[in-house]
């Protein structure tokens, strides 16, 4: 039997980010080879013309499951009935501008998505943040949304598979094992430089991460640095920040949240419930396992002394963002 559509908005819809997502979601990649999709694609009126072109341009790919494409400016006609909102669109930070810096307007931005999500999204409606920083937004959001009483916190998840993803990759290469071969991988924190990269539990095809890479200081070195660093190596080399990665984890986080992870670890950003000693509220990276649309925060992991300081330290981090925030938005944060 075919399927309904699946009604799916994304915001900053003439950028870089989302060109490289849209028509892969609409090929099946997001949400499998079966599932129609009805996307509508949100900018502002100074984008007009080019989303315009993007939408010609999914016309002409011809692929069979886009039952439909919208194009719009208003963000009610956007996020009215929607069941998946992928908020990619955020003021960007310059090169010169600190990561705090852009915190006031992105406030403003995502507690108006927040705030119309809330009241005219579908009650079930999935909100996966993307734009940076997609912690704090991701929180922002959800307080706006909460106001309504129609869509619960743990629908709003920040996007951390993309530091996962760089784990992952890193990991395969030192181990000179597949990256499908790589389970039980977990990340820890903000999306930021100081996202915490935690191979402790890690195995391929039984084997021990650890003892393939054989070097101890790797693990809490060279391995976190990496990761930690990555964002601004792809910006020092490609002349801008990350966007066809980006777009591919955006496809992976919401695809496990949609489809389930069938029993294996990935990594969300999610509204923490004081697992781990993260205050409650905070949107936190946490290993979780997805199925039937929801997730699960991995239980009981052995925390260590070195994790304990990588978390608190990005539960700072994330405390100090919302301070930024909170005065701006005083209804939201009472």
């Amino acid at each position: 039997m075919k399927k309904t559509p699946i009604r799916m908005t994304v915001t900053g819809a003439a950028g870089r980010v989302a060109y490289a997502l849209l028509f892969r979601v609409a090929s099946g990649d997001m949400l499998g080879a079966d599932q129609p999709i009805e996307l509508v694609l949100f900018d502002l009126p100074r984008a007009k013309t080019a989303l315009q072109g993007v939408v010609m341009e999914l016309q002409d790919c011809a692929f069979p499951l886009l039952a439909s494409v919208l194009a719009t400016d208003d963000p009610v006609l956007a996020f009215t009935g929607t069941q998946i909102a992928l908020l990619v669109s955020a003021r960007s930070r310059s090169s010169d501008m600190a990561r705090l810096d852009v915190l006031n307007d992105n406030a403003k931005i995502f507690a108006v998505q927040g705030a119309i999500i809330g009241q005219h999204a579908h009650p079930d409606c999935k909100v996966l943040v993307v734009g940076n920083p997609c912690n704090t937004n991701a929180c922002v959001a959800q307080h706006a949304a909460a106001s309504f009483g129609r869509i619960p916190a743990c629908n709003f998840a920040a996007l951390l598979r993309l530091d996962h993803n760089r784990a992952l990759a890193l990991l395969a290469n030192k181990t000179a094992r597949p990256v499908a071969s790589l389970q039980r991988l977990a990340l820890w924190g903000n999306h930021s430089p100081r996202v915490y990269a935690d191979d402790r539990f890690a195995l391929s095809q039984g084997d021990r991460a650890s003892t393939l890479v054989g070097d101890g200081a790797w693990h809490q070195e060279a391995f976190v640095d990496a990761v930690d660093q990555r964002g601004q190596a792809v910006l020092a080399t490609l002349g801008h920040y990350a966007a066809a990665s980006a777009a591919s984890a955006a496809i992976d986080q919401m695809r496990d949240w949609w489809l389930g992870t069938h029993g294996e670890w990935t990594t969300m950003g999610v509204v923490s419930d004081g697992s781990y000693g993260v205050p409650e509220g905070l949107v936190f990276g946490f290993p979780v396992v997805c199925s039937g649309g929801d997730y699960q925060i991995v239980a009981d992991l052995a925390i260590d002394a070195f994790a304990l300081e990588k978390i608190k330290t990005n539960v700072q981090e994330l405390q100090a963002e919302l301070a930024v925030v909170k005065p701006l938005l005083p209804d939201l944060f009472k």
